[in-house]
């Protein structure tokens, strides 16, 4: 979700520091920033990280977003476990409550350092105060077994042109690929095209890096509706069969299922070569504080 945290070791626990005062509230992403770099956490020390407003989320002036979260915690486990003959197949991240902007410790641990399977845990905490907490299983590489095996028929629609400044499209059955989220407010199948941004300013983020965070996605395209999105999701999970090709990655809605004020939400992630992984969300109601995209406190950042 590579280069190094700085959270030393490939076995036992670590820790990493993300310290930050309070985020400024701006617009982010606006014309003139368009070529600066941007990053969720700008690295203090070896250690220690400090959120950038890019970390904001549209649910509360002090939250910080699920991609921030999510990019963190991978980029930590991958940093302190991951090696090259293994493939990070599945990250499950639950999100047990709002990080805010603070100070966030992250503490790993290796669960399991097997010869087929490695099993890693991340644990966020806030002034002492756990936030979401990542599992890691990663899978050594190998040949496939002897066959052929059912696969889903896919066709997936990529945008005619890439806006290499911004680095964000998405798309929904009836009206097609636009760069505004507010268009897609409707009832119709949804899908993305995005180049996520860097998790630290110091290190691009890896394949798997962007992949997670471009998972984090699937509450958006699944619960994305006429009156905006009004649940938020308290857990993700990513499970990879490879890894994408390149920067820009793409998200396409599969299913969304919902009773009692919760929902289910499923994606398929792809690139250029096809479909390489799925996205899992569940999600509880929070009408009180839906995002209308069409009244946006931040329009700059969704467009």
């Amino acid at each position: 979700m590579t280069a190094m945290t700085g959270i030393g070791g490939t076995t036992g626990h670590s820790t990493a520091a993300a310290a930050a005062a309070e985020t400024p509230r701006r617009p982010l992403c606006d014309d003139a920033e368009m070529s600066q770099p941007r990053f969720h956490f700008q690295r203090l020390d070896q250690d220690r990280f400090q959120p950038t407003e890019y970390a904001q989320s549209h649910w509360g002036p002090d939250h910080l977003n699920g991609p921030a979260v999510v990019g963190l915690a991978a980029h930590v486990l991958e940093g302190c476990y991951g090696l090259d003959e293994f493939l990070p197949a599945r990250l499950t991240v639950d999100l047990f409550k709002a990080a805010r902007g603070v100070p966030t410790i992250a503490k790993t641990e290796l669960i399991r350092d097997g010869r087929r399977v490695r099993n890693s845990e991340c644990e966020l905490t806030q002034d002492g105060v756990t936030v979401a907490r990542a599992v890691l299983v990663q899978y050594r590489r190998a040949e496939a077994p002897r066959g052929t095996e059912w696969v889903r028929p896919s066709h997936f629609s990529i945008p005619p042109q890439l806006d290499e400044a911004r680095g964000i499209n998405i798309g929904s059955d009836a009206l097609g690929w636009t760069s505004a989220i507010a268009d897609h407010q409707n009832a119709d199948r949804k899908r993305t095209f995005n180049r996520t941004i860097d998790v630290v300013d110091d290190a691009p983020s890896s394949p798997f890096v962007r992949a997670a965070m471009t998972a984090e996605g699937t509450s958006l395209v699944t619960n994305l509706g006429t009156a905006g999105v009004g649940y938020i999701n308290g857990d993700l999970t990513v499970a990879l069969s490879r890894l994408p090709v390149d920067d820009w990655i793409g998200l396409e809605a599969d299913s969304h299922w919902a009773a009692d004020g919760i929902a289910v939400g499923a994606a398929t992630l792809f690139d250029r070569d096809g479909a390489f992984g799925t996205g899992l969300v569940t999600a509880v109601s929070n009408p009180d504080a839906q995002i209308d995209f069409a009244d946006d406190p931040f329009p700059t950042r969704t467009r």
